[in-house]
């Protein structure tokens, strides 16, 4: 698909009410785009949902689309579009985040942050909209320091096999900070640490839902490197109320033009991860230990003292009780999967 796409479906018809915004989630059948369309439509907004389905699943949006108040299209920021009528907030979500997915088309990630990040800044403009962009801890490469605050500024290694992700990042956030500055577009930026839940892809790739399946199908954990090397996991939930929070807070309040992270500061190691989901899934599976990849970062901790200050936000949620809806959730999406194998055969 080329060219300058118009979304023009019957939306004054379809979109119903005058209660709440008009809001475009960009990568909104991904894993925490589609839990932010619920959260949103939940609280009486109207979504338009664009995802080009790469990594995003169909499923994650399923219960939405006979919603008056929600309209999906397949379609790739990449490629410039523009929205008719009028729209108050952006959250731009779109990006793969796994690295194994990302990977896949490294120009193709790069040029979604950046090239989709102008497309959506220039309709900010014309709409007059505020816009989130969903940057990462990633912006922070393989740090020097831990916790890891916003003016830290990283150590990214420009040619490695994650860069295209994390430059990507960077890059995005220089536009978002350019277009605020030089024409006013009302911007915030989220550095999103690792986060988890339900509705998780299976295959997403990173160690949460590595583990999880690993030890539903009876296989041995992969363990990269040591284990000793750290994660913040931080449960969907407290991530939405994050992102909400930073979305609708006024600068007034502070530099919310700055980014800001958004992140659990409970540090636990890969090691510590692993026994908790064996234990909790009682499964007997081993652990296997691989090379780490190149340039996984060692330590990964936010600081979130801004937004502690700016934000009155914090994560409430405990790994160990994220866990258990998280478990539950692929627990049944994998027997259903058993379950449709069986029925095929």
């Amino acid at each position: 698909m080329c060219g300058t796409k118009i979304f023009r479906p019957a939306f004054a018809e379809r979109l119903a009410g005058d209660a709440g915004h008009t809001i475009l989630v960009t990568g909104g059948a991904g894993f925490i785009g589609s839990h932010l369309c619920h959260r949103l439509i939940a609280q009486g907004d109207r979504v338009i949902c664009v995802d080009n389905l790469e990594t995003g699943r169909e499923d994650n949006i399923a219960d939405l689309l006979t919603n008056p108040n929600f309209a999906f299209f397949l379609y790739d920021i990449v490629d410039p579009f523009t929205i008719t009528g009028p729209i108050d907030r952006i959250y731009n979500m779109a990006c793969p985040g796994s690295p194994s997915k990302y990977q896949r088309d490294p120009v193709h990630t790069f040029k979604t942050s950046i090239i989709g990040g102008i497309n959506l800044l220039e309709l900010a403009k014309k709409k007059s909209a505020r816009i989130l962009q969903s940057s990462t801890s990633e912006v922070y490469g393989d740090p020097d320091v831990s916790p890891q605050s916003e003016d830290y500024r990283g150590s990214v290694n420009t040619t490695g096999p994650r860069a295209c992700y994390d430059e990507g990042k960077r890059g995005a956030e220089t536009l978002f900070y350019n277009l605020h500055e030089s024409e006013g577009v009302d911007t915030r930026i989220a550095r999103i640490f690792n986060t988890y839940g339900p509705k998780m892809d299976p295959e997403d790739g990173r160690v949460v839902s590595n583990f999880i399946v690993q030890a539903y199908s009876g296989d041995d954990l992969t363990v990269y490197g040591n284990g000793t090397q750290t994660r913040s996991f931080c449960y969907i939930d407290d991530m939405l109320d994050g992102l909400m929070t930073l979305m609708e807070t006024e600068s007034e309040c502070g530099t919310i033009d700055d980014p800001v992270n958004l992140g659990n500061p409970d540090e636990f190691s890969v090691l510590e991860l692993a026994e908790i989901v064996l234990d909790m899934i009682e499964s007997d599976s081993k652990l296997v230990y691989k090379d780490l990849p190149v340039d996984d970062p060692h330590q990964r901790c936010p600081d979130i003292s801004r937004a502690k200050a700016l934000l009155g936000w914090e994560p409430k949620v405990s790994l160990k009780e994220g866990l258990v809806p998280t478990v539950a959730c692929f627990g049944e999406e994998m027997y259903r999967q058993q379950r449709d194998q069986r029925g095929v055969v």
